[in-house]
C-alpha cells in the first residue's frame, strides 16, 4: 500500500460520513495516472497553489482601487483568508480538508483587475457576458498550462463554479467555501473600510455588535462557533437564523456605506471606460494580444471571448500599462 492509499483509508476512518472521501471523487474531464503520495484534492491544491493565475492575484484589486496603505486586501489575500476560515470549518467539522483548501484557492482565479468593477465592465461588453465565477473555472480548464489546463477534478470544479451567492454546491465542503468567502469579504471588507476611514464601529448599530461582537476580530469569530455550533453532525452548512440575519444586515451596511460609496469607489468609473476601451481595441486588433490567447482564436474560439480571458487575466497594473502604450503618446508622458 503506498502513502496515497493510507491516506485515502485514513479519511475513510477519520471523515464525517457526510464528507466527499478522496477515493470516491468524480474524477478528472481527462483520466491520469495516480500519484503514490498525493490524494486527487490534494493534487487540485497543489496544482491551482503553482499556476499563473494563483500568483496574478497578489496584483489584483479585492474592493478599493489603487489603495494608499500596505495593509489592504488584495485578491490573494482575500484567497487565503476564505481558505484559512473554511479549513478552521471542515476541520471542526470532519470534512474533506484538501477538498476545502482546493476550492477556497481556486475560487477567485478568473476574477478581472480592479474587482467586481472590472468585471461589470466585461460583462457589459461582452455579448456573452462575463461571470468571474464561470472564469475561474475556465481559467483553471481551458487556459492554464498554455491551454492544457489543470484537469481539475470535478468537485473541486462544482465547488469554485458555486461557490457565488446563488450558487448550489454539491459537496459539504464547497458549502463550506461558499459561506466562508461571505463570512471572509464582510470580515476583511469591514476591517480595511475602518482602515481608510470610510465607516467606524459607531456606524454599525449597537444591536449588531451586541450580538455578534464589538471589533472585526469578535464578528468573525462568532460566525465561525456558529457555522460549527449549527452543522455539526448534520449533512447540511448553515447558520442559526438569529446570526444569519444579523451578518445580512451588516453586509447591507457595507452595500450602504462602502461598496456603493463614492469615497470608496471614486476611480471605478476611470476602471470601466479604460477596461473597455482596452476591449474595443483588442476585439479590432486580436493580433496585439499575447501569442496564448491569438490561439485560442485559431483553435476556434470566439475573438470576443479571447479577449476577455485576456483583459480578465491582466494585473491591476499590467492592464494600465498595456492602456498607456496604446492610447498614451509616448512625447506626453514626460509631461
Amino acid at each position: 500500500m503506498n502513502i496515497r492509499e493510507s491516506m485515502e483509508q485514513r479519511e475513510q476512518k477519520m471523515l464525517s460520513p457526510y464528507a466527499a472521501l478522496s477515493l470516491c471523487s468524480r474524477g478528472r474531464e481527462r483520466q491520469e495516472e495516480e500519484c503514490d503520495v498525493r490524494t486527487v484534492y490534494q493534487r487540485d491544491r497543489d496544482r491551482i497553489l503553482h499556476s499563473k493565475a494563483f500568483r496574478r492575484m497578489k496584483d489584483k484589486t479585492q474592493v478599493f482601487v489603487a489603495p494608499q496603505g500596505d495593509h489592504y486586501r488584495t485578491r490573494l489575500t482575500h484567497t487565503l483568508e476564505v481558505s484559512q476560515i473554511a479549513r478552521t470549518i471542515a476541520k471542526a467539522l470532519r470534512l474533506n480538508e484538501d477538498l476545502v483548501e482546493a476550492i477556497a484557492l481556486g475560487h477567485d482565479l478568473g476574477h478581472t483587475p480592479f474587482g467586481h468593477a472590472g468585471e461589470r465592465a466585461l460583462d457589459a461588453v461582452n455579448p456573452d457576458g462575463f461571470a468571474h465565477y464561470k472564469q475561474s473555472v475556465r481559467v483553471a480548464q481551458v487556459l492554464e498550462k498554455n491551454g492544457e489546463g489543470l484537469n481539475l477534478t470535478w468537485e473541486v470544479r462544482d465547488g469554485i463554479l458555486n461557490h457565488r451567492t446563488s450558487g448550489n454546491p454539491s459537496t459539504l465542503e464547497g458549502k463550506v467555501v461558499r459561506l466562508s468567502d461571505k463570512i471572509a469579504y464582510i470580515h476583511h471588507d469591514m476591517d480595511d473600510a475602518q482602515r481608510a476611514g470610510i465607516i467606524s464601529e459607531d456606524d454599525i448599530p449597537v444591536t449588531l455588535r451586541m450580538l455578534l461582537g464589538y471589533t472585526t476580530r469578535e464578528r468573525l469569530n462568532t460566525f465561525v462557533h456558529d457555522v460549527i455550533e449549527n452543522s455539526l453532525e448534520q449533512d447540511t452548512i448553515k447558520m442559526s437564523a438569529e446570526i444569519y440575519e444579523a451578518m445580512m444586515d451588516l453586509r447591507a451596511l457595507m452595500f450602504q456605506n462602502v461598496y456603493e460609496n463614492p469615497a470608496a469607489h471614486k476611480e471605478e468609473e476611470k476602471v470601466v471606460k479604460m477596461l473597455t476601451e482596452l476591449y474595443e481595441y483588442y476585439v479590432e486588433h486580436p493580433e496585439a494580444m499575447s501569442k496564448e490567447y491569438r490561439e485560442l482564436i485559431v483553435r476556434g474560439e470566439k475573438k470576443e471571448q479571447a479577449v476577455c480571458d485576456y483583459l480578465s487575466g491582466m494585473t491591476d497594473q499590467y492592464s494600465i500599462r498595456k492602456f498607456r502604450e496604446i492610447y498614451i503618446p509616448k512625447a506626453w508622458e514626460v509631461y
